[in-house]
């Protein structure tokens, strides 16, 4: 069975070494890269299953590789590292793309579990290849896309996940905290205003259907009913 590659971005070397180490010792093929410029050429020349990518880099910033990357890849796992803490530096984050945002100072461990946790989700997308309906629209969980009629309107990872999720508990309501945990690893303040935003995203992409509803249940989470 291959290893899984990991491209990992990091300008502090010392730390790109220790997580690169760690992450080898796990069994794990690990490209280390100590700028943004030279990561899009290791993605382009690796084809990694999943990226580690510090915010603050030189050349090119961790925000503007996942946009590029994003471009034309919609399904490669992207982790953030990043000392930021403001809440608008997380949601934009997310809304480029990414999966996950992992702060520094933080544990090896809390970082294997997040990115196994990713490559599980991404297996599991990849095993389902049929479109689901969702009142008017189609969803199609492995292409992260929505479709309307002969429009299709295209998902970023974390709004794919969102949608699933409520999918599963249709007309039901899906606890707050669970997607939280589940999707964005942890449910702390900030996680959940970037939760906020998506739900708000995701109603705006299935406006075309006024049977569709996204509901706040306060208190509990949200219910999807179509």
């Amino acid at each position: 069975m291959s290893k899984v590659k990991v491209l990992l971005a990091e300008d502090e070397m010392a730390l790109g070494m220790i997580i690169q180490e760690s992450l080898e010792s796990r069994d794990f093929k690990v490209r280390l890269c100590e700028n943004g410029e030279k990561a899009w050429e290791s993605y382009h020349q690796d084809k990694p299953d999943i990226l580690v990518l510090d915010v603050m880099m030189p050349k090119k910033d961790g925000f503007a590789l996942a946009t590029e990357i994003r471009k034309t890849d919609p399904y490669t796992p992207i982790i953030f590292l990043t000392s930021k803490s403001q809440t608008e530096d997380v949601v934009k984050g997310f809304g480029l793309g990414a999966n996950d945002y992992v702060r520094k100072p933080f544990s090896m461990e809390e970082l294997i579990v997040r990115i196994k946790a990713h490559l599980d989700r991404l297996r599991t997308r990849q095993n389902q290849s049929d479109w689901i309906a969702v009142g008017k629209y189609e969803f199609h969980p492995t292409r992260q896309l929505l479709k309307i009629d002969d429009t299709e309107t295209p998902l970023t990872a974390r709004e794919s996940q969102l949608l699933q999720m409520l999918l599963e508990n249709a007309n039901d309501i899906t606890d707050r905290t669970l997607i939280l945990n589940q999707i964005w690893g942890s449910d702390d303040f900030f996680n959940a205003r970037s939760m906020d935003v998506f739900i708000t995203k995701l109603r705006k992409k299935l406006q075309d259907d006024p049977e569709i509803q996204i509901l706040n249940v306060r208190g509990y989470g949200f219910k999807l009913v179509c």
